[in-house]
């Protein structure tokens, strides 16, 4: 059946929106055709003057499944996704037992979390200190790149037994692996041994608040973590991806290491954009993450960064603790570190980066859903409006102005730092391949698809 979208808007580079059509058929865009051109159509939708941009992709989500699902699972995960405009999660190997390091494991969690997913879904794999411990782990590594995992996460910086980081040595190891393979490895890029050294000295002071917990995870940890990874990108030639980068000097370096043709990326989250130390301050563990937010100049310097090309994506980090209690556990350094953010990734940075000026819409769709279809080698069908694509879409209402609360969230536990922040511009339909997922109205009013049916997407890999 061919499915006809009337009555909508659509980038045509820099701040531009041009009237257009779309025509779905069999999950794909068929064609993008101009207004009141002669197409056959069996169902017809007016979208109301909607501006439709490519559905995003988070590629970087922690929902817990299986394993942690008192945080997240893919159900709850998806559904908030599908209410942000998202259309393909990428959820990371590391949070979930047992992790993704081997075929077997993969399998496993394919088959808890296959049922679930309202939207599209790939899968980090990973390589820990764990896995290097064991005989054969480059032959169950590339087994998981051929079975299709979209990349490999590794930490320099872990607190997760079942997923222990790597020293340089071990990284070099990988890095020479996925080289010859030809995926990417995500990188967690902090220093291990200056961190260690700082969070001793802060414990020993009886340091126990937000300011105490960022100092012992300064921006020059990123730094060195960063030196650490383009010193082994140079000696390798491998890809390499830095995660939730949060300091402006080790953008600094990623944006050197570019322009000496290294095989390195960035990406920043939401929270960086958003929040600086004194947020953390005041919002204490709700807004504790790792990295850790840093200074207003930090901040400024990302927002810059994401405008200019330095920074090739932004990733919602979504990783939600147990609210409230593993928020307020007494201590700073218990507290659970992480925030949900894959609902409001896309009307944040719609509202704070294209309203105020400082993203262009067409930089906007590059950062939610080009680039991070290259990054996990979909390109070739997904993050774009074009014909022959899958038909995932974000249809936005630009000028709906409306207040972010948490208890009007979509994921299981619900709390953010951006409470209480009013946006303007709201996602008001996500279609996954032709298929209407969610729609929400202004009065409350909100509909989900009923059952859910997003696919696994592998890497490289077409329809």
């Amino acid at each position: 059946m061919r499915t006809r979208l009337l009555n909508l808007r659509v980038p045509a580079g820099g701040n531009e929106r041009r009237a257009a059509e779309l025509l779905l058929e069999e999950g794909r865009i068929a064609a993008v055709l101009d207004p009141g051109a002669e197409a056959s159509a069996e169902e017809v939708v007016d979208l109301g003057g909607a501006l439709v941009l490519p559905g995003a992709i988070d590629c970087h989500v922690h929902f817990d499944d299986p394993g942690f699902t008192e945080r997240e699972d893919f159900a709850t995960g998806t559904r908030a996704a599908a209410a942000g405009g998202v259309t393909c999660v990428c959820d990371m190997p590391c949070t979930s037992l047992p992790p993704v390091t081997d075929v077997e494991t993969l399998e496993a969690k394919l088959a808890v979390i296959r049922p679930k997913a309202l939207v599209d879904y790939m899968l980090w794999g990973g390589v820990s200190a764990n896995l290097l411990d064991s005989r054969g782990w480059a032959c169950r590594l590339e087994e998981l790149v051929a079975a299709g995992v979209a990349a490999i996460k590794v930490y320099l910086l872990s607190g997760m037994e079942t997923f222990r980081d790597l020293d340089a040595d071990e990284m070099r190891r990988v890095l020479e692996a996925t080289a010859r393979l030809g995926v990417p490895v995500g990188v967690h890029a902090e220093d291990r041994a200056l961190v260690a050294e700082l969070t001793a000295a802060a414990r020993a002071r009886g340091g126990d608040g937000p300011r105490d917990y960022a100092a012992s995870r300064p921006a020059e940890a990123e730094v060195r973590a960063v030196e650490t990874v383009i010193g082994l990108c140079r000696a390798t030639g491998a890809r390499a991806h830095i995660v939730h980068l949060a300091s402006g000097r080790a953008l600094d370096l990623v944006t050197a290491a570019r322009e000496e043709r290294l095989l390195l990326s960035a990406e920043t989250c939401p929270h960086f954009l958003a929040h600086t130390a004194a947020d953390f301050e005041r919002l204490g563990s709700q807004l504790k993450t790792a990295p850790v937010v840093k200074s207003a100049e930090d901040r400024d310097r990302l927002w810059r960064g994401l405008a200019d090309g330095e920074l090739q994506l932004v990733a919602s980090d979504h990783a939600a603790g147990v609210w409230p209690e593993e928020k307020s556990t007494g201590s700073i350094w218990t507290d659970y570190g992480g925030v949900p953010g894959v609902e409001l990734m896309l009307p944040y940075l719609f509202s704070e980066g294209v309203q105020r000026g400082r993203l262009t819409l067409e930089r906007l769709v590059e950062v939610v859903s080009t680039a991070p279809a290259e990054l996990l080698g979909v390109g070739h069908r997904k993050g774009r409006l074009q014909a022959g694509l899958d038909a995932d879409l974000a249809v936005l209402d630009e000028q709906a102005e409306w207040t972010v609360r948490a208890a009007g969230l979509h994921n299981k536990n619900r709390y953010t730092p951006l409470e209480g922040w009013a946006f303007t511009g709201r996602v008001r339909e996500t279609w996954v391949r032709g298929r209407r997922v969610f729609a929400g109205d202004m009065n409350g009013g909100e509909w989900f698809a009923v059952p859910p049916a997003g696919r696994w997407i592998r890497r490289g890999v077409e329809a």
